[in-house]
């Protein structure tokens, strides 16, 4: 009896996760079937295991599932297993990386007459994403936009608000550069932070309608040039639509290939580490290979104006 409900669910699995055919799944669960996840408590149907291994598909369109092993112990069992796939498609709205990814986790079943009623999982699609770097803030998934919740208690500020807070606070101007397919990529960004000397990590914030961000986000590397007060020319350049913003513009390659923009005031390229999911935008987190620092002053940003920090006035 346990072979042919191991065989069973090998071959209902390879059918759902390896090709597709999520009508196989009728056969294996009962008519009440209930999912839960074992992180957030979260319960699910068939219907929503169908979409789940739909959407996985589409993004991992090579997915292959492995069952390891299955441990059955009366009416309960135990499946291990392990899914391989390449990321050459959009999932949870993330573009697609072109990288491989391996993962693994087990599922905890209740049967009935042969069929799982229950199914405990230890896993769920975002685990493919965190497998690759890419994380969401404040959840272990990456939230669909239906599944935001507001605090109704506390309010939110009103918008216009938030833009004179936002205009309130003074930065630097940078360009944020990768290639694709040998082509320079590059957009302006003012959402530039050091995150640690030791060791040497920075972090920038891209909005994910930035013709760029696709290239930036499947990059290894990427290069964070620091405009300097001579290079009002070029913030306007890259804030633009152009389709070659480099046309025109000096640069040079940095050991991994990242766009150097000449007569920064400083530049860097560094390793993309980690992605963070933050609804419209996401956030890089990057660890420094390679930095150049010139004497030029740099450029300073303030409610929607440029300055010169060079002629700033000592406090």
């Amino acid at each position: 009896m346990q072979q042919t409900i191991d065989s069973f669910i090998t071959t209902v699995w390879a059918a759902a996760w390896d090709r597709g055919e999520v009508q196989s799944l009728d056969s294996l669960v009962t008519e009440d079937y209930v999912r839960i996840s074992k992180a957030s408590g979260k319960q699910a149907g068939l219907a929503d295991l169908k979409e789940e291994i739909l959407a996985v598909r589409e993004g991992f369109p090579d997915l292959t599932t492995t069952i390891d092993n299955v441990v059955l112990d009366g009416d309960t069992a135990a499946i291990f297993w392990t899914s391989r796939g390449t990321h050459t498609r959009p999932f949870h709205g993330v573009p697609p990386t072109n990288r491989p990814v391996e993962t693994r986790g087990s599922n905890i079943l209740v049967l009935r007459e042969g069929r799982i009623a229950r199914e405990t999982v230890t896993w769920d699609g975002s685990e493919l994403l965190c497998s690759l770097g890419i994380r969401s803030l404040g959840d272990a998934a990456v939230p669909a936009p239906e599944e935001v919740v507001v605090d109704t208690l506390s309010g939110e500020p009103d918008p216009e608000i938030m833009k004179g807070f936002n205009r309130q606070f003074v930065t630097g101007v940078t360009v944020v550069t990768t290639q694709e397919n040998g082509a320079p990529k590059g957009l302006a960004v003012n959402a530039y932070s050091s995150v640690s000397l030791e060791p040497p990590l920075v972090m920038v914030c891209v909005q994910k309608t930035s013709s760029t961000y696709p290239a930036l986000f499947a990059s290894t590397h990427l290069g964070i040039n620091i405009l300097s007060n001579q290079q009002k020319g070029t913030v306007s350049t890259f804030a633009s639509k152009s389709a070659d913003k480099f046309a025109e513009i000096a640069w040079h390659q940095g050991p991994n290939g990242s766009p150097l923009i000449d007569g920064s005031s400083a530049a860097l390229e560094a390793e993309i580490r980690e992605r963070f999911q933050a609804k419209t935008h996401t956030i890089f987190i990057c660890r420094v290979r390679h930095a150049e620092v010139s004497d030029t002053e740099p450029m300073v940003y303030k409610a929607g104006r440029f300055y010169d920090s060079e002629k700033l006035s000592p406090l």
